[in-house]
C-alpha cells in the first residue's frame, strides 16, 4: 500500500489507520504472524496501531502484548504471568529520557557521582535486557534517548560534566555498544528520529502531563514505521535491489542528446558534485550488500559511456543488472527480477520523470519508488524509507553484488554448451558442508529469515535459537557453501533435522536462490543421508508447508526419491525416505571432506 511506504502523511495515516487496517486485512496477502510485547515506560496504544500498519504493509501479521503504563521494568525483572504465556517472538522496549530517572541534579556533584549514576542508569537497562533474553531468548529492540527541549545552562548542557544533554549523549554510546556487542539486540534510534524531525515537533509536555504520551502525536508514525523497519529487517522482509535510471538521475543530462563531455558529473559545476555525491551515496549501498541496477530509455553503448565519464563514480562492474534499451521500464524490471531469481517485491525503482514512476507503480505495485526531485530528496527518501534496515551484516553481505555479477557469468556459459550436466561440470564446483560453526551463525540466522522460495517449511530463528540448536544433539545440523571458477557463493543452502529413535524430521531445508539448478540441493542430501545413517537413523520424513512463494520445492522430497505419506488440501505434505538402500545423488559438484576440522 503505497499510502505506507515513506514518504508518508501521518495525519492521514492517523485519521483512516482502521479503514486502512481494514483494506490491509482483506488483500489476500500472505503474511508471517509474529508475537510482539511492547513495554512502554508512557503510553502506548497508538504506537502500536501505527506499528500493525506498517507491519501488515510489509508481510508481517503481528499480535500484541502491551503491558501496563510504566511497567516495562516490573514485567522484565520480576515477571507477569501474562507476558510469560505470550511468549514473544519479539520485544520492543519503549522508553524515553522521562524514563530516566538517576539524571544529574546539581553542578556540585562530582564526576565521579556522575559516573557512578551513569552506570547506575545503564545497569537498570541492562537489568531488564538480560532478564528478558533469559527468559524469552527473543530479539529485543530498545530505544536509546531523545535530547531534552530544555536547556538550564545553554551550550554547557551538552559538554559540562552535569549537563543532562551530555549525560545522554553518553548513555546512548552505552547503549550503542552493548548491541555492538550482544546478538539480537537493536536501538530504535530515536536521538536521531527526534532530531530530524525537530525537538520542538517532538516534545509535547501537554500530552505528556494529560495523557502520558512521551512523543506528539503527530511523530507517532515515524516513530512506529522505525520500528516496523526493524523488525521487517529481522525477519528478512527488506528490499535488495536499487534499479536506477541514468539521463537526470545519475548524471545532469541527457548523454544521448549532450555526449560523454556534455554531461554533468564531478566537481567542475554545483550540479555536478551533486550527484558525484549521489553516485557515492549509492555505492555505499552496494558495500552494505544492496545490488545496484540500471533501468534506462537509453541505447545501451551511451549508457556505457556515462559510466565511463572519468568522474563517474559508480562503474559498469558495480551493476548487477543493465537495462538501457527502450523497452517499458516497468517490462525492464520484471527482466532484471526474472535474471536475477529475485521477486518483484524486492526492487525500489528511482527515476527522475513522474510519468515513468507512475508507470512503475500501476504495473509493478509491488515495486517501491523513489521520485527523484532532487538529488537530496532521493538521498533523504532511500535512508528514511527503511527499504534496507541493517541489523546484521554478514561476509556474504559484503560481497553479494560480485556473487550475483559472477551469475551473470555463468549464465553466458550456460549458452555454449548442449548438454546441461556437461555445463555444471565445466563451473568446476566444490562445496564445504559442516555443521553450525560460530563464524557462520549470522549468515545462517540470516538465510533462514530471508529464503522464501526454496524453502520447504519456511520456519524462521534467532541466532539464539540457531546458537541453541548448535549445542543440542539431537539435531542434525548443515551449511553449505557453494564455489565455482567464476567465485565463492558463501552460505547457500541450510538443513535442520531432529533425531526422534531410529527417525529424522527435517525441521528445516533451504537454499539460497542464486544457486538454484547447480545440483548443490543433491549434495546436501548426500551428506544428510550419511550422517543419518551414522547416527542409527534408517528413515528421514521430510515436511513441505504450502506459502504464497514456495511452489517451487512443493515436489522436492519427491525429486529426491522420498515417497508421499500424506498431502492436505491446503497443499502441504508429508514425505519420507528409507535410507538403508540409499546411493549418493550428486555427480557435479566436488564436495571437500572432514570440513569441521
Amino acid at each position: 500500500m503505497k499510502e505506507l511506504e515513506f514518504p508518508f502523511d501521518s495525519k492521514t495515516l492517523l485519521r483512516k489507520r482502521k479503514g486502512l487496517k481494514k483494506q490491509l486485512l482483506a488483500d489476500g496477502s500472505a503474511r508471517i504472524h509474529k508475537k510482539i510485547a511492547v513495554l512502554g515506560g508512557s503510553t502506548t496504544n497508538d504506537i502500536i496501531s501505527m506499528m500493525e500498519l506498517f507491519l501488515l504493509n510489509n508481510g508481517i501479521e503481528p499480535e500484541f502484548y502491551q503491558s501496563e503504563y510504566n511497567k516495562f521494568y516490573e514485567d522484565a525483572v520480576f515477571g507477569n504471568p501474562e507476558l510469560d504465556s505470550f511468549a514473544p517472538d519479539i520485544i520492543f522496549i519503549h522508553t524515553t529520557s522521562r524514563n530516566l530517572t538517576l539524571l544529574p541534579e546539581s553542578p556540585a556533584e562530582s564526576p565521579e557521582d556522575i559516573q557512578a549514576k551513569l552506570e547506575d542508569q545503564f545497569g537498570i537497562f541492562k537489568q531488564i535486557w538480560v532478564s528478558l533474553m533469559e527468559k524469552f531468548s527473543c530479539p529485543i529492540i530498545q530505544n536509546n534517548f531523545e535530547l531534552p527541549l530544555f536547556r538550564r545552562t545553554g551550550n554547557y548542557d551538552g559538554w559540562g560534566y552535569s549537563g543532562t544533554a551530555a549525560f545522554i549523549n553518553r548513555l546512548n554510546v552505552m547503549f550503542s555498544d552493548y548491541a555492538r556487542n550482544n546478538n539480537s539486540f537493536y536501538i530504535n534510534d530515536i536521538n536521531y528520529l527526534s532530531s530530524v524531525l525537530g525537538l520542538t515537533e517532538w516534545h509535547d509536555p501537554e500530552a505528556w502531563y494529560l495523557y502520558k504520551h512521551a512523543v506528539r502525536m503527530s511523530c507517532i508514525p515515524d516513530l512506529a514505521f522505525s520500528v516496523a523497519s526493524i523488525i521487517k529487517s529481522v525477519y528478512g522482509k527488506n528490499k535488495k535491489v536499487i534499479d536506477l535510471d541514468m539521463d537526470n538521475t545519475l548524471w545532469g543530462g541527457v548523454i544521448g542528446d549532450d555526449g560523454q563531455e556534455g554531461i554533468e558529473i564531478g566537481p567542475e559545476t554545483a550540479v555536478g558534485q551533486s550527484f558525484s555525491e549521489f553516485q557515492q551515496f549509492l555505492k555505499g549501498y552496494k558495500n552494505y550488500g544492496v545490488l545496484l541496477a540500471v533501468c534506462s530509455k537509453n541505447d545501451e553503448e551511451n549508457a556505457l559511456l556515462g559510466l565511463e565519464h572519468p568522474s563517474s563514480v559508480l562503474r559498469k562492474n558495480d551493476f548487477v543488472s543493465i537495462k538501457a534499451n527502450w523497452d517499458p521500464k516497468d517490462r525492464n524490471i520484471a527482466d532484471s527480477a526474472s535474471e536475477l531469481n529475485l521477486g518483484i517485491d524486492s526492487f525500489v525503482f528511482v527515476d527522475d520523470n513522474p510519468a515513468e514512476i507512475a508507470i512503475v507503480n500501476g504495473q509493478l505495485p509491488q515495486v517501491s519508488t523513489v521520485e527523484l526531485t532532487s538529488v537530496d530528496q532521493a538521498m533523504y527518501c532511500l535512508s528514511r524509507g527503511g527499504y534496507f534496515e541493517v541489523t546484521s551484516v554478514s561476509a556474504d553481505d559484503l560481497k553479494r553484488s560480485e556473487m550475483y555479477a559472477a551469475n551473470a557469468q555463468r549464465a553466458a556459459q550456460q549458452k555454449s554448451f548442449g548438454s546441461y550436466t556437461d555445463y555444471l561440470l565445466s563451473l568446476e564446483m566444490n562445496a564445504a558442508i559442516t555443521d553450525f560453526l560460530p563464524v557462520y551463525r549470522q549468515r545462517i540466522t540470516q538465510l533462514t529469515n530471508k529464503s522464501n522460495q526454496f524453502n520447504c517449511t519456511t520456519r524462521r530463528f534467532t541466532e539464539s535459537e540457531i546458537e541453541e540448536i548448535s549445542n543440542n544433539d539431537s539435531y542434525i545440523r548443515l551449511c553449505g557453501q557453494l564455489s565455482d571458477k567464476f567465485g565463492d557463493n558463501g552460505i547457500v543452502s541450510v538443513v535442520i533435522g531432529n533425531i526422534s529413535g531410529d527417525q529424522l524430521n527435517i525441521d528445516l531445508w533451504l537454499m539460497s536462490c542464486r544457486v538454484l539448478k547447480r545440483d548443490m540441493e543433491l549434495a546436501m542430501l548426500d551428506e544428510l543421508v550419511r550422517q543419518a545413517k551414522e547416527r542409527g537413523v534408517t528413515r528421514i520424513n521430510g515436511y513441505y508447508y504450502k506459502t504464497a512463494k514456495n511452489n517451487m520445492v512443493s515436489e522436492l522430497y519427491g525429486s529426491f526419491g522420498f515417497e508421499l505419506d500424506e498431502k492436505c488440501e491446503n497443499g502441504d505434505s508429508v514425505w519420507h525416505l528409507d535410507i538403508n538402500t540409499y546411493t549418493n545423488k550428486n555427480h557435479v559438484i566436488k564436495v571437500k571432506e572432514n570440513c569441521n576440522e
